[in-house]
């Protein structure tokens, strides 16, 4: 294995006891691998936080047609969502919370993306051309569920998409707050049977009186979270 410089997207020793155990080991198949676990790991956080093309990976990490197909392969086998279900039920309960949250804050956000191939659309009531974030977050702002659409996409299609994949998951789910953009039909639609469940939808409104920018009750929760991925 190269020896890698210390990167500020590496994982500290006490990250990495915390999810070695849960990363996928060598099913035993073909030659053992070159490089360890924690290496491919460093790799792939240094991509995706430093952005650019695989190939202009660093030559001290291992060979980027390596790094990408662990990166793909842990992708398609669910490995991803699988750790990140797994560290923000950690973060819950060390937090005081149930593991599965019973509330969750609803929003979307309209993002600018590069020329490449993918949906994208043109968002009117943003004037942005791009993709659209769907996200369901928990009261601590931890993702929960996402869905990327088409910037033409309106809120509640997406919502829709969105909820129905929570059909299986997050059981003890009951209350989703929203802004008014959610407002209407897709109240009536979460008691479809398409859902299966019985969510509660809670439209948070901004007051007419409140002038410049306010603060408003959960909604904050979920912006502080679109901040934290444009980070």
């Amino acid at each position: 294995m190269q020896s890698s410089p210390s990167y500020p997207t590496d994982l500290t020793n006490p990250q990495w006891q915390l999810i070695a155990h849960l990363v996928p080991a060598w099913n035993g198949i073909g030659c053992p691998p070159k490089h360890s676990r924690r290496h491919i790991l460093n790799a792939i956080f240094y991509h995706l936080r430093a952005g650019g093309s695989w190939r202009m990976l660093p030559k001290d990490f291992a060979p980027w047609p390596t790094v990408y197909d662990y990166f793909r392969q842990w992708r398609r086998c669910g490995w991803w969502d699988k750790l990140h279900d797994r560290l923000r039920q950690q973060v819950r309960g060390h937090a005081g919370k149930a593991c599965a949250p019973s509330a969750g804050i609803l929003d979307s956000q309209t993002v600018k993306c590069a020329d490449q191939a993918g949906v994208r659309g043109y968002d009117a009531g943003k004037k942005i051309k791009g993709r659209k974030r769907h996200v369901l977050v928990d009261t601590l702002g931890l993702v929960l569920a996402v869905v990327v659409t088409s910037a033409a996409v309106q809120d509640r299609d997406g919502a829709k998409e969105l909820l129905v994949r929570l059909r299986h998951t997050f059981t003890r789910l009951v209350c989703v707050w929203a802004d008014g953009g959610y407002a209407g039909r897709l109240v009536e639609w979460l008691w479809d049977v398409r859902v299966r469940r019985k969510i509660r939808l809670e439209i948070v409104k901004r007051t007419d009186a409140a002038g410049g920018f306010t603060v408003l009750p959960k909604r904050w929760i979920v912006e502080r979270t679109f901040g934290w991925l444009m980070k």
